[in-house]
């Protein structure tokens, strides 16, 4: 699902219950992660629940420089969907791309911010810095 889709969507449902719902459907919409996968090395630090990502690095196209196709997982149905959302707007873009798109703006003009706990924002941040961390060595190592 496209980022504009899910802003899209945001935007036609009235209610924080109706979004919630939403946000936990997303999340099990992701595919599934691998069982290997789940190592301390790719575990999200800064989340209150269990967050794991792994980035992979693809070669530039038409010049962009290297792109970044990411997966994850979360034992918490919300922060499932909150990986859903990053993913919908981070994966398969370029890093410098992803370096220049600001995703705690997204999570504010969604409401994010202010419906949910601060220790799941503070948990978003880190998975964004995640993201943005593992742009920055993709263009580093370019």
């Amino acid at each position: 699902m496209s980022i504009e889709q899910i802003i899209d969507d945001f935007g036609v449902l009235d209610s924080w219950d109706d979004r919630y719902r939403y946000v936990i459907e997303l999340g099990r919409a992701l595919p599934e992660f691998p069982e290997a996968a789940r190592t301390d090395r790719n575990k999200v630090q800064g989340c209150a629940s269990q967050v794991w990502f792994v980035s992979e690095t693809q070669p530039a196209k038409n010049g962009g420089g290297p792109v970044i196709e990411l997966k994850g997982d979360s034992d918490a149905h919300i922060v499932k969907g909150l990986i859903a959302i990053l993913f919908a707007l981070y994966s398969g873009q370029p890093a410098k791309k992803i370096l220049d798109t600001d995703a705690i703006a997204l999570f504010n003009r969604l409401g994010l911010g202010e419906h949910l706990t601060p220790q799941r924002s503070n948990g978003f941040r880190s998975m964004v810095e995640r993201i943005r961390s593992d742009a920055r060595a993709a263009l580093a190592a370019a």
